[in-house]
């Protein structure tokens, strides 16, 4: 199934962005304004499991779903697609594919959470321990570079090249093999600190280097949209291909959060605290791990096991009530540590970590607020610890995700945090995608891009009546953490 495209009489250059999710793929195309000209969605089939922890999704329904969306986005568009300047795609991290020497799926491809190759994995950690600890990674970032060597030994001599999912549309929009970006090829290996492939670990694991592309910063050119691409997409023949980056790091860039000091809290099922630094963060306890920024700068970021999954029990219709209650209620009267699994990752490391409360709640708002506050403590401590590494955060936060909708919770976060948080306006991988294309074509970097772009979104400032109270709670939270154990080197 497909949406409709959106559609705007404005004719200025433009440029595409296309996110190839795991169920579908969309395409924006804005204006060097970041005005949303035309959109479109395609769906994708559902990855099946053919095996206990394998992951596969047909990589041949790409293409079509891309050359689809793209196509109905540039008709919606005033000029028919001749406005747009430059395109880039973005894609989940970790997912590969086996191609044979014609660039075609040799199989299917190998998603992201596909776990066949834990051995493997396992492998690549103990044969470039010594690169991952510079990295200042306790666990070094594997993940697909075990599926590629499982590819090799699967396909043998007829594996060419083993792909990321932007390399394979690359190769359809310009008709030539292109170049991978250091974020997609973060977790086959790639060290973005020395900028090459781990040769040591590819020789312990016999995975020649020539099936994996060519690696540059996200945002470069790798190629102009070819004659065969151009009639099947509506894009003009000899538009821009550039280089797009991970979900995760293109939709940080969609908030605006491109330069150093700048980060964007991720409020979804989980919390992710993502931003920018001018140095490599390096975290003893492995809660953090970066990407590298287009400029060359780092990405570091976060996700803690808490987060918008403290509501699930909420009928979703019944929340709006609850926000407004706990909005009239005022700080909770009791303390709440919000996590629903076992085991935390993130803004500490704990195994053993489970959620809390500190008292009991007097009613339904009590308990909605304390919820609420929970993950927001989460976050300050979040802040503190990437404070306490070196990296200070300037100005307001940016946040996303679906919890960021909630008024009451983002006041509550502003708050806690005493700090400003700007609600991000789309902070959507595919509206980063169109950043990344816009910067070196419409404008000339990235913070550019950004600044004319993605600005905007409501600023909510902290509420200072329920300061002081928030802050006693903050205090018996992590008091408790560390009367716990879990949060050895806490603030106090």
């Amino acid at each position: 199934m497909s949406s409709a495209p959106r559609r705007t009489a404005v004719t200025s250059p433009a440029v595409i962005g296309v996110d190839v999710a795991t169920a579908s793929v969309r395409a924006v195309c804005v204006d060097g304004r970041g005005r949303v000209l035309a959109e479109a969605r395609e769906d994708l089939p559902a990855p099946v499991r053919t095996a206990p922890g394998t992951s596969e999704q047909d990589a041949r329904t790409w293409w079509p779903a891309v050359r689809s969306a793209l196509r109905r986005t540039t008709a919606a568009l005033p000029r028919g697609g001749r406005e747009v300047t430059a395109v880039a795609v973005s894609a989940t991290s970790g997912t590969i594919v086996p191609t044979g020497a014609d660039g075609a799926p040799l199989g299917p491809a190998l998603m992201y959470d596909d776990r066949r190759a834990a051995g493997l994995n396992a492998e690549a950690q103990r044969a470039g321990s010594a690169r991952w600890d510079a990295l200042g990674l306790s666990v070094g970032p594997t993940a697909a570079l075990g599926r590629a060597v499982w590819c090799l030994r699967t396909y043998g001599a007829a594996l060419s090249r083993v792909l990321h999912t932007p390399e394979l549309i690359g190769r359809e929009l310009t008709g030539h093999p292109v170049p991978v970006d250091w974020s997609h090829a973060l977790k086959t290996g790639y060290d973005a600190r020395t900028e090459q492939w781990p040769h040591e670990v590819f020789d312990a694991l016999g995975l020649p280097p020539a099936l994996l592309a060519d690696v540059r910063a996200p945002a470069t050119e790798a190629g102009t949209v070819g004659r065969r691409a151009a009639e099947a997409t509506g894009l003009p023949e000899g538009c821009s291909v550039r280089l797009g980056m991970t979900d995760g790091c293109a939709g940080q860039i969609a908030t605006g959060a491109v330069e150093p000091g700048r980060f964007v809290g991720v409020l979804g099922t989980t919390y992710v605290l993502k931003g920018v630094s001018e140095q490599l963060v390096r975290d003893p306890a492995g809660a953090f791990y970066s990407h590298r920024h287009p400029e060359g700068w780092w990405l570091p970021g976060g996700a803690s096991n808490t987060g918008g999954e403290c509501l699930a029990e909420v009928p979703p219709d019944r929340l709006p009530a609850l926000d407004a209650a706990a909005e009239a209620r005022g700080p909770a009267s009791y303390v709440r540590y919000p996590l629903r699994r076992d085991g935390e990752r993130f803004p500490f490391v704990s195994g053993p970590a489970r959620g809390f409360r500190l008292g009991a709640p007097r009613d339904e708002a009590d308990a909605h607020r304390a919820a609420l506050e929970g993950v927001a403590f989460v976050e300050r401590l979040a802040l503190e610890r990437i404070g306490r590494l070196g990296v200070a955060v300037r100005g307001p936060l940016h946040a996303a995700g679906g919890g960021s909708r909630s008024s009451v919770w983002t006041a509550i976060r502003a708050t806690v945090l005493d700090r400003p948080v700007r609600v991000a306006e789309r902070a959507e991988t595919a509206f980063g995608a169109a950043l990344l294309a816009a910067t070196g074509t419409l404008h000339e970097n990235l913070a550019a891009s950004a600044a004319a772009m993605a600005g905007g979104g409501a600023l909510i400032e902290p509420v200072a009546a329920e300061r002081p109270a928030l802050d006693d709670a903050y205090g018996r939270f992590t008091e408790e953490l560390r009367t716990r154990g879990w949060l050895p080197d806490g603030p106090r």
